[in-house]
């Protein structure tokens, strides 16, 4: 009689913990961890006010150092990151950040959304360089081409303009903050923008776009091009090209939007792959003088390898 009862208290117990158990590992494998990955001038504190609202919705975020250096090198980078991650991943990118991501989401089947804040978004065969000189934006005006060497190898680093800055890339921010990032940029080589996708995540994983329409570093209607050929979930919102900086909220509530989807599903491509990619290509051969989009702009073709003097 008592070893029943104590077969029966025993199962009793058990019925609660083992309730508590599933329910702690189904969160664990369903809220996927957040990566955010920063643009070309920028560093990943640009994400800090995005971080703090997701990880008071209880996320787990990572903003990792892109390294600036190029589409192949960048995305094999970022990707690694990916690999050390357990669980699900919503994979943003801001700017240049957004070709970064496009290929180093390929090959992973972890990673469950996409999402592109005021972003590049390259096919197969596109580079920053061609979409910039298909949709041309007022970056043009202010970049600088600084050479550089680095291990043996030498460059050619992009930089903006410090008093360009506030007007172009942050116009709603204070103009005190544009001049700490002037300051504290980081540089984009040049081959960020002119190597060419080798693959296109977003044609398998679901995306979002954020569109900023007062967009002068990259143009609003490039991202609305960009999101409508993914069958990106878009929204647009009044802001410069650092959405992430001057409206944190709106940010946020798209990457929870991508974090919480159910079972999203793929995307519906917009009939415009290869022939695009020809038009682009035909347009850039057209123009004597095109225009580099440097992940969060465009530099005039003519400067962009400019090699160290003697």
């Amino acid at each position: 009689m008592a070893a029943g009862c104590a077969v029966a208290l025993s199962t009793v117990l058990a019925v609660p913990v083992a309730a508590d158990a599933g329910k702690t590992t189904t969160t664990a494998t369903t809220k996927p961890t957040i990566v955010l990955v920063h643009g070309a001038f920028a560093d990943a504190s640009s994400w800090n006010g995005v971080v703090e609202r997701l990880e008071r919705r209880g996320y787990t975020v990572i903003a990792p150092a892109n390294p600036l250096r190029g589409l192949y090198t960048d995305s094999t980078y970022i990707a690694s990151v990916l690999d050390s991650i357990k669980g699900p991943i919503v994979l943003a990118g801001h700017s240049y950040g957004g070709a970064v991501i496009s290929t180093a989401a390929a090959a992973n089947p972890r990673v469950k959304s996409l999402v592109y804040v005021s972003a590049l978004m390259p096919d197969v065969g596109e580079s920053g360089m061609s979409l910039g000189a298909k949709y041309p934006s007022e970056l043009g005006t202010a970049t600088k081409s600084v050479p550089y060497r680095a291990g043996g190898v030498s460059g050619t680093d992009l930089y903006l303009k410090p008093d360009r800055i506030h007007a172009v890339f942050a116009a709603d921010l204070p103009v005190n903050t544009a001049r700490v990032m002037a300051v504290t940029q980081r540089p984009a080589a040049t081959t960020a923008f002119s190597e060419t996708a080798k693959v296109a995540a977003w044609k398998h994983i679901p995306s979002w776009f954020l569109v900023a329409k007062q967009d002068k570093t990259i143009n609003p209607d490039l991202e609305r091009f960009e999101a409508k050929r993914a069958g990106s979930h878009t929204v647009e919102i009044n802001s410069s090209h650092v959405a992430m900086i001057s409206h944190p909220d709106a940010v946020t509530a798209l990457l929870l939007q991508a974090a919480t989807a159910a079972d999203p599903a793929r995307p519906a491509l917009a009939a415009t792959g290869t022939t695009h990619d020809a038009r682009a290509e035909t347009a850039l051969t057209g123009i004597a003088a095109g225009t580099l989009l440097a992940g969060t702009g465009a530099i005039l073709l003519g400067r962009r390898l400019r090699r160290s003097r003697p």
